[in-house]
Protein backbone atom coordinates (compact mmCIF):
# COMPACT_ATOMS: atom_id res chain seq x y z
CA UNK A 1 0.00 0.00 0.00
CA UNK A 2 2.99 2.39 0.75
CA UNK A 3 4.42 2.52 -2.56
CA UNK A 4 0.68 2.86 -4.25
CA UNK A 5 0.15 5.89 -1.76
CA UNK A 6 3.42 7.97 -2.55
CA UNK A 7 2.70 7.42 -6.25
CA UNK A 8 -1.00 8.97 -5.50
CA UNK A 9 0.46 11.67 -3.43
CA UNK A 10 2.11 12.64 -7.06
CA UNK A 11 -0.49 11.71 -9.44
CA UNK A 12 -3.05 14.33 -7.43
CA UNK A 13 -0.55 16.92 -6.83
CA UNK A 14 0.05 16.76 -10.29
CA UNK A 15 -3.82 16.84 -11.59
CA UNK A 16 -4.42 19.69 -9.13
CA UNK A 17 -1.04 21.60 -10.30
CA UNK A 18 -2.43 21.44 -14.27
CA UNK A 19 -5.10 24.46 -13.29
CA UNK A 20 -2.44 26.60 -12.12
CA UNK A 21 -0.52 26.11 -15.51
CA UNK A 22 -1.75 29.60 -17.22
CA UNK A 23 -1.44 31.38 -13.95
CA UNK A 24 1.93 30.29 -13.56
CA UNK A 25 2.72 31.06 -17.58
CA UNK A 26 1.56 34.90 -17.41
CA UNK A 27 3.85 35.12 -14.44
CA UNK A 28 6.47 33.80 -16.71
CA UNK A 29 5.76 35.73 -19.98
CA UNK A 30 4.04 39.02 -18.42
CA UNK A 31 6.30 39.51 -14.85
CA UNK A 32 9.32 37.48 -16.22
CA UNK A 33 10.17 36.00 -13.86
CA UNK A 34 12.99 33.05 -12.83
CA UNK A 35 12.44 29.50 -13.24
CA UNK A 36 13.52 28.83 -9.86
CA UNK A 37 10.47 31.00 -8.70
CA UNK A 38 8.35 29.16 -10.67
CA UNK A 39 9.74 25.91 -8.91
CA UNK A 40 9.19 27.67 -5.49
CA UNK A 41 5.71 28.68 -6.16
CA UNK A 42 5.20 25.02 -7.11
CA UNK A 43 6.81 23.91 -4.12
CA UNK A 44 4.45 26.32 -1.75
CA UNK A 45 1.17 25.20 -3.68
CA UNK A 46 2.29 21.77 -3.50
CA UNK A 47 2.33 21.76 0.65
CA UNK A 48 -1.23 24.01 0.78
CA UNK A 49 -2.71 20.89 -0.89
CA UNK A 50 -1.43 18.35 1.04
CA UNK A 51 -4.68 18.38 3.48
CA UNK A 52 -6.51 17.54 0.56
CA UNK A 53 -3.96 15.08 -1.15
CA UNK A 54 -3.40 12.89 1.75
CA UNK A 55 -7.13 11.18 2.27
CA UNK A 56 -7.60 10.82 -1.38
CA UNK A 57 -4.06 9.29 -2.10
CA UNK A 58 -4.75 6.50 0.73
CA UNK A 59 -8.53 6.06 -0.81
CA UNK A 60 -6.63 5.41 -3.64
CA UNK A 61 -3.66 3.26 -2.33
CA UNK A 62 -5.97 1.07 -0.15
CA UNK A 63 -8.54 0.22 -2.91
CA UNK A 64 -5.93 -0.57 -5.58
CA UNK A 65 -4.23 -2.85 -2.95
CA UNK A 66 -7.88 -4.98 -2.05
CA UNK A 67 -9.05 -5.32 -5.77
CA UNK A 68 -5.55 -6.52 -6.78
CA UNK A 69 -5.89 -9.30 -3.67
CA UNK A 70 -9.29 -10.22 -4.91
CA UNK A 71 -8.58 -10.60 -8.80
CA UNK A 72 -5.95 -12.78 -7.76
CA UNK A 73 -8.16 -14.20 -5.60
CA UNK A 74 -5.59 -14.07 -2.40
CA UNK A 75 -8.17 -13.15 0.00
CA UNK A 76 -10.10 -16.09 -1.22
CA UNK A 77 -6.94 -17.34 -0.06
CA UNK A 78 -6.69 -15.93 2.96
CA UNK A 79 -10.58 -16.79 4.20
CA UNK A 80 -9.31 -20.75 3.12
CA UNK A 81 -6.88 -20.65 5.77
CA UNK A 82 -8.91 -19.35 8.46
CA UNK A 83 -7.93 -15.51 8.66
CA UNK A 84 -10.82 -13.82 9.66
CA UNK A 85 -12.03 -10.14 8.74
CA UNK A 86 -10.48 -7.99 11.16
CA UNK A 87 -6.89 -9.61 10.04
CA UNK A 88 -7.61 -8.34 6.53
CA UNK A 89 -8.91 -4.91 7.56
CA UNK A 90 -6.02 -4.01 10.54
CA UNK A 91 -3.16 -3.21 7.74
CA UNK A 92 -5.39 -0.68 6.29
CA UNK A 93 -6.35 0.81 9.61
CA UNK A 94 -3.18 0.86 10.72
CA UNK A 95 -1.67 2.99 7.21
CA UNK A 96 -5.07 5.01 7.83
CA UNK A 97 -4.53 6.00 11.51
CA UNK A 98 -0.85 7.11 10.58
CA UNK A 99 -2.20 9.12 7.57
CA UNK A 100 -4.51 10.46 9.55
CA UNK A 101 -2.17 11.91 12.05
CA UNK A 102 0.53 13.03 9.58
CA UNK A 103 -2.65 14.90 7.79
CA UNK A 104 -3.83 16.08 10.92
CA UNK A 105 -0.31 17.96 11.86
CA UNK A 106 -0.08 19.34 8.01
CA UNK A 107 -3.54 20.55 8.42
CA UNK A 108 -3.12 22.36 11.44
CA UNK A 109 1.10 23.78 11.08
CA UNK A 110 2.47 22.93 7.64
CA UNK A 111 0.03 24.05 5.27
CA UNK A 112 -1.14 27.15 7.06
CA UNK A 113 2.86 27.80 6.67
CA UNK A 114 2.82 26.47 2.99
CA UNK A 115 -0.37 28.51 2.24
CA UNK A 116 1.10 31.72 3.63
CA UNK A 117 4.40 31.37 2.41
CA UNK A 118 3.12 31.40 -1.49
CA UNK A 119 1.16 34.16 -0.51
CA UNK A 120 3.76 36.10 0.63
CA UNK A 121 5.55 35.39 -2.59
CA UNK A 122 2.82 36.60 -5.17
CA UNK A 123 2.08 39.78 -3.27
CA UNK A 124 6.61 40.60 -3.84
CA UNK A 125 5.82 39.46 -7.53
CA UNK A 126 3.19 42.21 -7.30
CA UNK A 127 6.28 44.63 -7.28
CA UNK A 128 7.07 43.30 -11.04
CA UNK A 129 3.57 44.34 -11.94
CA UNK A 130 4.03 47.77 -11.84
CA UNK A 131 7.27 48.58 -14.19
CA UNK A 132 5.50 45.53 -16.36
CA UNK A 133 2.33 47.10 -16.96
CA UNK A 134 3.70 50.12 -18.61
CA UNK A 135 4.94 49.52 -22.66
CA UNK A 136 7.64 51.64 -24.25
CA UNK A 137 5.96 54.13 -26.85
CA UNK A 138 2.66 53.50 -25.51
CA UNK A 139 -0.22 54.87 -23.26
CA UNK A 140 -0.82 52.40 -20.56
CA UNK A 141 -4.56 52.84 -19.19
CA UNK A 142 -5.50 51.47 -15.96
CA UNK A 143 -1.74 52.07 -13.74
CA UNK A 144 -3.32 53.11 -10.59
CA UNK A 145 -5.83 54.90 -11.79
CA UNK A 146 -4.05 56.62 -14.22
CA UNK A 147 -2.85 57.11 -18.14
CA UNK A 148 0.95 56.89 -18.46
CA UNK A 149 3.33 57.44 -21.54
CA UNK A 150 7.09 55.88 -21.47
CA UNK A 151 9.31 56.91 -24.09
CA UNK A 152 11.64 53.94 -22.71
CA UNK A 153 11.21 51.38 -20.01
CA UNK A 154 14.01 49.81 -17.66
CA UNK A 155 11.73 46.85 -15.70
CA UNK A 156 14.30 45.49 -14.01
CA UNK A 157 15.18 48.39 -12.49
CA UNK A 158 12.17 50.43 -12.53
CA UNK A 159 13.01 53.52 -14.74
CA UNK A 160 11.44 55.27 -16.87
CA UNK A 161 12.56 58.11 -19.46
CA UNK A 162 10.56 60.69 -20.91
CA UNK A 163 7.21 60.56 -18.97
CA UNK A 164 3.74 61.76 -19.32
CA UNK A 165 1.09 61.35 -16.96
CA UNK A 166 -2.73 62.01 -17.01
CA UNK A 167 -4.37 61.65 -13.62
CA UNK A 168 -8.09 62.22 -13.73
CA UNK A 169 -8.48 60.97 -9.60
CA UNK A 170 -10.10 64.55 -9.14
CA UNK A 171 -12.31 65.48 -11.68
CA UNK A 172 -12.61 68.93 -11.17
CA UNK A 173 -8.95 69.38 -11.47
CA UNK A 174 -6.86 66.47 -13.09
CA UNK A 175 -3.38 66.73 -13.06
CA UNK A 176 -0.82 66.51 -16.27
CA UNK A 177 2.53 65.76 -15.43
CA UNK A 178 5.49 65.73 -17.40
CA UNK A 179 9.35 64.48 -16.59
CA UNK A 180 12.52 63.53 -17.93
CA UNK A 181 12.63 60.53 -15.86
CA UNK A 182 11.52 58.84 -13.29
CA UNK A 183 11.70 55.32 -11.21
CA UNK A 184 9.12 53.03 -9.51
CA UNK A 185 9.95 52.13 -6.34
CA UNK A 186 8.61 49.43 -4.27
CA UNK A 187 7.11 49.90 -0.93
CA UNK A 188 9.07 46.59 0.76
CA UNK A 189 6.81 47.24 3.94
CA UNK A 190 3.50 46.42 1.74
CA UNK A 191 5.05 44.24 -1.24
CA UNK A 192 2.55 44.00 -4.00
CA UNK A 193 -0.14 46.59 -2.76
CA UNK A 194 1.84 49.75 -2.51
CA UNK A 195 4.38 51.32 -5.02
CA UNK A 196 6.33 54.81 -4.63
CA UNK A 197 6.83 56.56 -8.29
CA UNK A 198 9.69 59.38 -7.65
CA UNK A 199 9.71 62.02 -10.42
CA UNK A 200 12.75 63.93 -11.09
CA UNK A 201 13.00 67.96 -13.00
CA UNK A 202 9.23 67.95 -13.94
CA UNK A 203 6.06 70.11 -14.67
CA UNK A 204 2.75 69.69 -13.23
CA UNK A 205 0.10 71.28 -14.98
CA UNK A 206 -3.11 71.23 -13.53
CA UNK A 207 -6.24 73.19 -15.12
CA UNK A 208 -9.63 74.42 -13.11
CA UNK A 209 -10.52 77.78 -13.66
CA UNK A 210 -7.00 78.53 -14.60
CA UNK A 211 -4.16 76.94 -15.48
CA UNK A 212 -1.19 76.63 -12.97
CA UNK A 213 1.90 75.43 -13.27
CA UNK A 214 4.71 73.92 -10.38
CA UNK A 215 7.87 72.90 -11.21
CA UNK A 216 9.83 70.38 -9.30
CA UNK A 217 13.17 68.78 -8.64
CA UNK A 218 11.82 65.85 -7.14
CA UNK A 219 8.26 64.60 -6.71
CA UNK A 220 6.90 61.60 -5.26
CA UNK A 221 3.51 59.75 -5.88
CA UNK A 222 2.26 57.05 -3.37
CA UNK A 223 0.03 54.45 -5.26
CA UNK A 224 -1.76 51.74 -3.71
CA UNK A 225 -4.78 49.40 -4.58
CA UNK A 226 -7.29 49.53 -1.59
CA UNK A 227 -8.53 46.19 -2.68
CA UNK A 228 -5.36 44.56 -2.40
CA UNK A 229 -4.19 46.54 0.28
CA UNK A 230 -6.53 44.60 2.63
CA UNK A 231 -5.77 41.26 1.03
CA UNK A 232 -1.79 41.13 2.62
CA UNK A 233 -3.13 40.01 5.78
CA UNK A 234 -3.09 36.15 6.70
CA UNK A 235 -6.49 34.59 5.05
CA UNK A 236 -8.03 32.05 7.38
CA UNK A 237 -5.92 29.24 5.30
CA UNK A 238 -2.84 30.79 6.20
CA UNK A 239 -3.49 30.76 10.10
CA UNK A 240 -2.51 27.99 12.15
CA UNK A 241 -5.61 25.85 14.21
CA UNK A 242 -3.85 28.35 17.64
CA UNK A 243 -4.29 31.14 15.19
CA UNK A 244 -7.63 30.23 13.96
CA UNK A 245 -9.09 29.39 17.46
CA UNK A 246 -7.85 32.93 18.25
CA UNK A 247 -9.48 34.52 15.52
CA UNK A 248 -12.95 32.83 16.33
CA UNK A 249 -12.35 34.26 19.55
CA UNK A 250 -11.97 37.48 18.38
CA UNK A 251 -14.58 37.60 15.47
CA UNK A 252 -16.36 40.85 15.43
CA UNK A 253 -19.37 39.75 13.07
CA UNK A 254 -21.14 36.68 13.07
CA UNK A 255 -20.50 36.20 9.28
CA UNK A 256 -16.67 36.31 10.49
CA UNK A 257 -16.88 33.97 13.48
CA UNK A 258 -18.98 31.48 11.04
CA UNK A 259 -16.48 31.69 8.07
CA UNK A 260 -13.78 30.98 10.51
CA UNK A 261 -15.39 28.34 12.98
CA UNK A 262 -15.86 26.08 9.03
CA UNK A 263 -12.33 26.34 8.72
CA UNK A 264 -11.34 25.25 12.08
CA UNK A 265 -13.48 22.65 11.82
CA UNK A 266 -13.06 21.37 8.06
CA UNK A 267 -9.08 20.91 8.45
CA UNK A 268 -10.00 18.07 11.75
CA UNK A 269 -12.67 16.48 9.47
CA UNK A 270 -10.67 16.20 6.63
CA UNK A 271 -7.94 14.60 8.33
CA UNK A 272 -10.61 12.20 10.01
CA UNK A 273 -11.93 11.97 6.61
CA UNK A 274 -8.21 9.20 6.16
CA UNK A 275 -9.92 6.54 8.09
CA UNK A 276 -12.86 7.01 6.68
CA UNK A 277 -11.14 6.39 3.59
CA UNK A 278 -9.10 3.79 4.70
CA UNK A 279 -12.47 1.64 5.82
CA UNK A 280 -14.10 2.08 2.40
CA UNK A 281 -11.04 1.44 0.29
CA UNK A 282 -11.01 -1.90 2.12
CA UNK A 283 -15.03 -2.31 1.71
CA UNK A 284 -14.83 -1.73 -1.80
CA UNK A 285 -11.50 -2.99 -2.61
CA UNK A 286 -12.90 -6.58 -1.97
CA UNK A 287 -14.96 -8.25 -4.29
CA UNK A 288 -16.22 -11.93 -3.66
CA UNK A 289 -16.05 -12.60 -7.00
CA UNK A 290 -13.13 -11.89 -9.50
CA UNK A 291 -14.78 -11.32 -12.87
CA UNK A 292 -16.52 -7.62 -10.46
CA UNK A 293 -12.80 -7.29 -9.01
CA UNK A 294 -11.20 -6.81 -12.70
CA UNK A 295 -12.81 -2.75 -11.80
CA UNK A 296 -10.23 -0.78 -12.21
CA UNK A 297 -9.53 0.45 -8.35
CA UNK A 298 -8.61 4.01 -10.07
CA UNK A 299 -11.57 4.69 -11.02
CA UNK A 300 -14.13 3.74 -8.25
CA UNK A 301 -11.17 5.85 -6.17
CA UNK A 302 -12.03 8.72 -8.23
CA UNK A 303 -15.60 8.09 -8.17
CA UNK A 304 -15.62 8.54 -4.49
CA UNK A 305 -13.74 10.88 -4.07
CA UNK A 306 -16.04 13.31 -6.37
CA UNK A 307 -19.20 11.95 -4.25
CA UNK A 308 -17.58 12.45 -1.18
CA UNK A 309 -16.85 16.47 -2.09
CA UNK A 310 -20.27 16.96 -3.85
CA UNK A 311 -21.63 15.50 -0.32
CA UNK A 312 -18.86 17.89 1.26
CA UNK A 313 -19.71 21.07 -0.79
CA UNK A 314 -23.04 20.65 -0.06
CA UNK A 315 -23.07 20.80 3.75
CA UNK A 316 -20.35 23.76 3.34
CA UNK A 317 -23.13 25.34 1.64
CA UNK A 318 -25.76 24.65 3.73
CA UNK A 319 -23.55 25.98 6.87
CA UNK A 320 -23.24 29.37 4.87
CA UNK A 321 -26.70 29.38 4.25
CA UNK A 322 -27.13 29.00 8.08
CA UNK A 323 -29.12 26.34 7.60
CA UNK A 324 -26.82 23.74 9.31
CA UNK A 325 -24.03 24.77 12.23
CA UNK A 326 -20.42 25.06 10.86
CA UNK A 327 -19.51 21.65 13.19
CA UNK A 328 -22.60 19.70 11.58
CA UNK A 329 -21.93 20.95 8.75
CA UNK A 330 -18.03 19.44 8.32
CA UNK A 331 -18.44 16.03 9.58
CA UNK A 332 -21.86 15.14 8.55
CA UNK A 333 -19.89 13.31 5.12
CA UNK A 334 -17.75 11.47 7.04
CA UNK A 335 -20.71 10.45 8.93
CA UNK A 336 -22.34 9.51 6.10
CA UNK A 337 -19.04 7.75 4.25
CA UNK A 338 -18.76 5.90 7.87
CA UNK A 339 -21.72 4.59 7.79
CA UNK A 340 -21.64 3.38 4.26
CA UNK A 341 -18.32 1.47 4.69
CA UNK A 342 -19.53 -0.21 8.15
CA UNK A 343 -22.34 -1.57 6.49
CA UNK A 344 -20.75 -2.58 3.30
CA UNK A 345 -16.97 -4.20 5.71
CA UNK A 346 -20.37 -6.32 7.30
CA UNK A 347 -20.99 -7.78 4.49
CA UNK A 348 -17.56 -8.35 2.53
CA UNK A 349 -15.91 -10.07 5.63
CA UNK A 350 -18.58 -12.32 6.65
Amino acid sequence: MIPTFLLGVVVFISILLMFQVLRLTEFMLVHGIKFSMILDILGYMSISFLPLILPMSLLFSILMTYNRLSQDSEIIAFKSAGMNGLNLLWPAVALSLLVGYFSLQTAYYIAPWGNRQFEVLISHLGNTKAAASIKEGTFSEGFFDMVVYANKVDSDRGILENLFIYDEKNPSAPLTIIAPKGQIIPDIDNPGQSVLLRLFNGQIHRRTTSHTIVNFESYDIFLNDPIQFEERKKSPQSLSINELGHKVDQAETKDEKKLLQMEYYKRSSLSFACLVFGLIGVAFGIQNHRRSAKASGFIISVGFIILYWIFFLAFDSAARSNALSPAIASWSTNLIFSVLALVTLKSKLK
